[in-house]
């Protein structure tokens, strides 16, 4: 929305004097119209003088301004509605575009990433690291741990980066099939640009030149119990590197603090867990016992931090067939999250502050 033009005060001045010059030099007997507001004049000194022109509009009143002082008056207020209207007139029609794994810009922008951003600043107030070493433009694997019970983690990550890249990227996250086999999350999921965690998707990403994002701990990771927090779980067989390495992608390792403490699991059940068929059935400090409301985070202060960026254009195309390298790539971009966690929890001065 563009700022109304405020109209300095002394222009105000200079521009009343121009006018009641002309108004002096008019005709004699013609009469001028009345000021409508806020003219300097008294009552009786307009009687007086029929030829006073209106005063020039103040800072309060210039044009646009809807008297607040704040500058935003009618006219944006027109845009914001106009804009709004031409929104929802395209999500009624179908015209709009997602990509070929449902990714929905528009919508993610303008409605989704919106209704996050609330959570991130004021919930959890995540601070925001190393964020010029994720590329400008171009393929790139960012891979995180994975923690929380619920896997808001890959949520605010995916904030971090739309709002605070300075190239404006969007990180397109890779996500465990259970998230598609829930109803509406399925839905939410593709349009933020999510997509199944398998090599052949991930290929096509980076090879667009998409950021993608990854999370090798899994269900591994979120589902573990609060007595180990912070440590990380096996990073799985080292397919990310593979990927990585086929598409010559640099692989950006990030490390997130805070996550571990929003639902503190203390316990397991697995009856439930398979009743339901999910992975594991947490038991917090407040859930089930305090029903929907023990659903709710705890407020915890995140931090999340982006590594110096691991290069993979130096190796030879067959070098994602080598088990050994896989092995001793994976375990350099564990040992860099690992030590980046430990780090970032001694600087921490408290889990909520």
């Amino acid at each position: 929305m563009a700022d109304a033009k405020v109209i300095p005060f002394d222009d105000d001045r200079s521009r009343g004097n121009r006018r009641r010059t002309k108004a002096e030099s008019a005709p004699a007997g013609e009469v001028q119209p009345l000021p409508l507001r806020g003219a300097a004049a008294s009552e009786d000194a307009r009687e007086d003088d029929p030829v006073t022109p209106p005063a020039a509009p103040g800072p309060q009143t210039a044009a646009g301004d809807d008297g607040d002082g704040d500058g935003a008056g009618d006219g944006g207020l027109e845009r914001r509605v106009a804009a709004g209207l031409s929104f929802l007139r395209r999500r009624l029609t179908g015209d709009y575009e997602v990509d070929d794994f449902g990714y929905d810009a528009e919508l993610t922008d303008q409605v989704l990433m919106s209704l996050l951003r609330p959570v991130y600043e004021k919930y959890f107030r995540v601070e925001v690291k190393g964020v010029e070493n994720i590329p400008a433009e171009g393929g790139a694997l960012i891979v995180a741990n994975h923690s929380g019970t619920l896997p808001l983690d890959g949520l605010m990550m995916q904030v971090a980066v739309h709002d605070h890249h300075p190239a404006d990227r969007h990180l397109r996250l890779l996500a465990a099939d259970l998230v598609f086999v829930l109803p509406v999350v399925n839905e939410l999921a593709r349009k933020l640009g999510h997509t199944l965690a398998c090599a052949e998707d991930a290929e096509r990403l980076l090879a667009q030149g998409e950021l993608v994002g990854v999370m090798p701990e899994g269900f591994k990771g979120i589902g573990k119990p609060f007595g180990e927090r912070y440590k990380l779980q096996r990073f799985g067989r080292g397919g990310f590197v593979s990927t990585a390495l086929r598409q010559r992608a640099p692989i950006v390792p990030c490390s997130i603090v805070g996550a571990e403490e929003i639902y503190p699991m203390i316990g397991n059940s697995k009856t439930l867990a398979r009743l339901l068929g999910f992975p594991y059935f947490p038991l917090t400090p407040t859930f089930p016992w305090l029903g929907p409301l023990g659903a709710v985070p705890l407020p915890t202060k995140w931090t999340i931090q982006f590594g110096e960026p691991i290069p993979t254009d130096g190796y030879a195309p067959e070098a994602a067939e080598d088990p050994v390298l896989m092995f001793n790539l994976t375990d350099q971009v564990r040992e860099q999250i690992q030590h980046t966690l430990y780090k970032l929890l001694v600087q921490r001065r408290s889990v909520f502050f």
